[in-house]
């Protein structure tokens, strides 16, 4: 069994004699610190890995995941229009709402119960910006490398099921559930603390990076606290236990 395995609520009790699967892993850990910062007044962004004129070799990507942004836009303002081709654009928005626009004309406004997926294939010239003028926009920008080039491009809004959320690791994106050019899995959990899931991968071609947006927790034991992220992989399944209340982005991706 892929993906989802379980989610538990974890007793003292339970916790003296829980026992994970045995495997061997390797990982990398990237903490808030870690992120380089940009500010350009209007745009204040963390970049989990190496973006644009920032290149630090350490930290270029994590298999197939190339861009990891925290973003915030003032009220009102926009991102200039710009040209991008063979990539899988995901938009998370965490505050407010995004209106993204291309320019062929088509335009859609995603909010924070939303996720917006941008293929972006043989190329597109596209832009997004702030649809309030009386509050801040704060959005997840996630990148990830296509398995074709030059397909046709395509973007879909979807709508995010926030009540699967609670407790559990729901998918947002998936090869099976949207045309997403990747044999990638994208997920996101609410949990309250002291529960846990355990997440199974699809392959052992794959890696997992999970991103806490929210609160603590603890990833196969290593302790993580908001924006903090952590890549697994040569892994079968990841455990992410709740300290506090959490909220969790889970992606996996190939890793060659």
């Amino acid at each position: 069994m892929a993906g989802i395995d379980y989610a538990i609520f974890i007793t003292p009790e339970l916790a003296a004699n829980h026992r994970r699967e045995s495997t061997v892993e390797t990982k990398v850990i990237h903490r808030a610190s870690m992120r380089t910062y940009l500010n350009e007044g209007w745009l204040q962004s963390y970049r989990t890995f190496s973006y644009a004129g920032c290149r630090d070799p350490e930290r270029m990507c994590f298999g197939k995941l190339r861009v990891l942004n925290e973003d915030t836009v003032a009220p009102g303002a926009a991102l200039p229009y710009y040209h991008t081709e063979n990539m899988e654009i995901v938009y998370i928005p965490l505050e407010g709402a995004m209106q993204h626009y291309d320019a062929l004309g088509n335009t859609s406004v995603i909010r924070s119960d939303e996720v917006h997926l941008v293929s972006a294939g043989s190329g597109i010239v596209h832009s997004a910006y702030n649809a309030n003028r009386d509050r801040k926009l704060k959005f997840l920008q996630i990148w990830v490398s296509p398995e074709r080039k030059g397909t046709e491009p395509y973007h879909k809004k979807l709508q995010l099921d926030t009540t699967a959320m609670r407790n559990n690791l729901s998918e947002i994106l998936s090869p099976d559930i949207c045309r997403i050019n990747q044999k990638a899995w994208i997920s996101m959990g609410k949990l309250d603390r002291d529960y846990e899931v355990r997440y199974r991968l699809h392959s052992r071609h794959n890696g997992i990076y999970i991103y806490l947006i929210k609160g603590e927790a603890a990833v196969n034991g290593e302790r993580l606290r908001s924006n903090d992220g952590v890549g697994l992989w040569e892994t079968r399944c990841v455990d992410i236990r709740a300290e506090t209340r959490a909220e969790v982005l889970v992606m996996e991706v190939p890793m060659a």
